[in-house]
C-alpha cells in the first residue's frame, strides 16, 4: 500500500512541471556569461585603449565605426546566448522527458522577454539621444525585472540572479562610469556562477 506522503510528492512534482519549465540549463548560463566577457573585453580594449588600432579612447564611442561594432558585438553575444539556450535547454527536456515547448515554457518566454524586449526598445531610445553612459544600466535593469518576472514560472533561483542583474543596474545608473564593469559582472560573472550552481545542483 502506498503511503500517502508519497502520493501528495507525486501529485504535488506534476502539478509543478505542467506550471513551471524546469528544463532550463544550467550550462547555457555558463555558455552565455562566457561569451558576455568576451564581448565586454573586446568592447573595454576598443574604448578605454587610446593607443590600440581599434578607437581613440571614450570619445571614440560616439564614432560611427565603433558604435557598429558595439551594436555587432551586442547583436553576437545575444544571439548566441539565446541559441545556446535553446538548444541545451532543449537537449535537456528530451532527456528528463518533459516537453519543452509547453503552456508552461510559453508563459516563461512571455513573463521574461516583455520586460527585456522593453529594455532594448528603450536602450535604443538612449542611444538615439547619445545617452550612451545609461545603456548598460537600461539593460541590467530591465533584464533584472524580466528574470524576478519569469521566476513564477520556472526554478526559482533565477529570482536571485534577477535581483543581483537589478542591484548591478542601479549601481550602474548612479555611477554611469562603472556601467561596463556592472555589465561584465550582471551578464558574464554573475550568469557563470548562476549556471554553474544550477549544474551542479539539477543536472549531475
Amino acid at each position: 500500500m502506498r503511503k500517502p506522503e508519497k502520493e501528495l510528492a507525486e501529485i504535488k512534482a506534476m502539478m509543478e512541471r505542467s506550471s513551471r519549465f524546469l528544463s532550463l540549463s544550467g550550462l547555457s548560463g555558463v555558455l552565455a556569461g562566457i561569451y558576455a566577457l568576451i564581448g565586454a573585453g573586446l568592447v573595454y580594449y576598443w574604448i578605454y585603449f587610446p593607443s590600440s588600432p581599434w578607437g581613440e579612447g571614450v570619445e571614440s564611442l560616439k564614432s560611427s565605426v565603433i558604435f557598429q561594432r558595439l551594436l555587432i558585438v551586442a547583436f553576437v553575444v545575444l544571439v548566441l546566448a539565446i541559441g545556446t539556450a535553446g538548444l541545451l535547454s532543449q537537449k535537456r527536456s528530451s532527456k528528463t522527458a518533459n516537453q519543452f515547448w509547453s503552456p508552461a515554457s510559453k508563459r516563461f518566454m512571455k513573463a521574461l522577454f516583455i520586460p527585456v524586449v522593453s529594455g532594448g526598445l528603450f536602450a535604443f531610445s538612449l542611444m538615439h539621444e547619445g545617452q550612451f553612459e545609461l545603456i548598460a544600466a537600461a539593460t541590467l535593469v530591465f533584464y533584472g525585472l524580466g528574470l524576478i518576472n519569469a521566476s513564477h514560472f520556472t526554478l526559482n533561483d533565477i529570482k536571485n540572479l534577477g535581483f543581483g542583474q537589478l542591484i548591478l543596474g542601479l549601481i550602474a545608473a548612479f555611477f554611469p562610469a562603472y556601467g561596463l564593469l556592472c555589465w561584465a559582472l550582471g551578464f558574464g560573472v554573475l550568469h557563470v556562477i548562476y549556471g554553474a550552481m544550477m549544474y551542479y545542483k539539477y543536472e549531475r
